[in-house]
């Protein structure tokens, strides 16, 4: 019999909601706070939005995942665009993630920030890994675009103050996507090559965006991997990126990278420069001043020299003896040690002490026990009560027909006197 009743499926209502739901919100911005964050093999992400009074699931697809510059995380604040969609399956509605932004702070400074506190905790910034650039560097390499400022400035600079260098350029592009890749593959070449004595990586001023491709992890990890030192020129002055803090040495521009490089050789060729003249001059004066201005300048030399050395040595072993007296893994030995007697002590007391009360307690268990009434009537005795619950000790306490209740061992008997003695009947023992 027809009720004239609509009813629908469980399938059919599902998916009119999904009808309603995905029509109504094509696109939205949601803004609230992550939790529960997932990232699974597959490159998808599901966590959940929520604020004060609400919740609503997200999904963030491997193939969109490649746009977020920042790494979300649970607790972290953000504005979601994307389109709702319902899942069949269980009934639920959940917002499919296309773009991700941090609320307040932008993504782009949010993913540097951190990058960087992830590098600084495994100890790539730490200045005992920088190591010194040659003091006479025969070929140079330079990581940047053949087509920008930079490379024309770094050129004019090491030409104007010492030529004959042997310079090797790795091409790469220094912005947009895959440049990135691009500068740590260039890395690797000039690394491959063997003899490449030191690296410059580098490019002109630009905007932050401009500047990304030296904050990618791929090109951090490609600098502390070289095997050559790495001089990051990016940017001005001004311009900070995580290249910077990585490299071996950081230059303010590309010109004053190529000055730092090769300012020492400069130096050597102005010094024999000097040293030349000098002896020219030397050479025309008789022999005799000459060997006694040698062995003067030769005593010099050595008094110099000596007391540079004790100088240094002195400032050596006061180094050595500071940093062994406040060497933080001697402190912690010391400390674990005493630690691990305290523990010894401790364990040892407190075994004693639980010894000394196990024993006192089996002790007083004992003498409990042995005063017990129920240990007497465990031996054959028996107690009798008066229905008032007084105990009966003596034959005049009751007369013959009251009733009584005789506790044994084990159970009990309601009895009814039928007569009393006054005597005593005990059994002699």
């Amino acid at each position: 019999m027809s009720t004239g009743r609509a009813v629908l499926t469980v399938s059919e209502l599902t998916t009119r909601l999904r009808e309603v739901l995905e029509e109504r919100f094509p696109a939205v911005w949601v803004e609230g706070e992550i939790s529960n964050y997932r990232l699974y093999g597959s490159g998808h992400a599901y966590f959940t939005l929520k604020d004060a009074d609400a919740q609503l699931r997200a999904v963030l697809f491997r193939n969109r995942m490649r746009r977020i510059r920042f790494e979300p995380a649970d607790g972290l604040h953000v504005m979601a665009f994307g389109s709702v969609e319902v899942y069949p399956q269980r009934g639920e509605y959940q917002l499919v993630v296309e773009l991700l932004e941090p609320k307040g702070l932008g993504a782009l400074q949010l993913a540097f920030e951190q990058l960087k506190a992830r590098l600084q905790a495994e100890g790539l910034f730490d200045p005992a890994r920088k190591r010194e650039l040659p003091r006479f560097p025969r070929k140079i390499g330079i990581v940047t675009s053949t087509s920008g400022a930079a490379i024309r400035d770094v050129l004019r600079v090491i030409g104007r103050r010492f030529g004959e260098l042997h310079i090797v350029i790795a091409p790469c592009r220094v912005q947009g996507e895959g440049a990135a890749e691009e500068i740590a593959q260039g890395l690797r070449d000039l690394n491959g090559l063997g003899d490449v004595d030191v690296i410059i990586v580098g490019r002109g001023g630009g905007s932050l965006e401009d500047l990304w491709a030296f904050n990618e992890e791929v090109v951090a990890r490609a600098i502390v991997a070289s095997k050559a030192p790495v001089v990051s020129a990016v940017g001005h002055e001004v311009d900070f990126t995580i290249a910077d803090f990585v490299s071996d040495l950081r230059a303010p521009t590309p010109s004053a990278a190529a000055e730092l490089v090769v300012r020492e050789k400069q130096a050597v060729v102005d010094t024999l420069a000097q040293l030349r003249a000098r002896l020219a001059r030397v050479a025309a004066r008789p022999l005799r001043d000459l060997e006694r201005r040698t062995d003067e300048l030769t005593v010099r030399l050595r008094r110099a020299m000596r007391g540079e050395l004790s100088h240094a040595t002195h400032r050596v072993a006061l180094a050595t003896g500071g940093l062994r007296a406040s060497d933080p893994v001697a402190r912690v030995i010391n400390d674990r040690h005493r630690l691990e007697g305290l523990e010894a002590r401790l364990v040892g007391s407190f075994t004693r002490r639980c010894d000394r009360a196990r024993y006192s307690l089996r002790a007083a268990v004992g003498r409990l026990d042995s005063l017990s009434p129920l240990a007497v009537l465990g031996r054959g005795y028996s107690l009798t009560r008066r229905p008032t619950g007084e105990v009966v000790r003596s034959g005049r306490q009751v007369k013959a027909g009251d009733d009584v209740r005789v506790l044994l061992h084990q159970g009990s008997l309601d009895a009814r006197v039928t007569g009393t003695r006054e005597q005593d009947d005990r059994p002699q023992v």
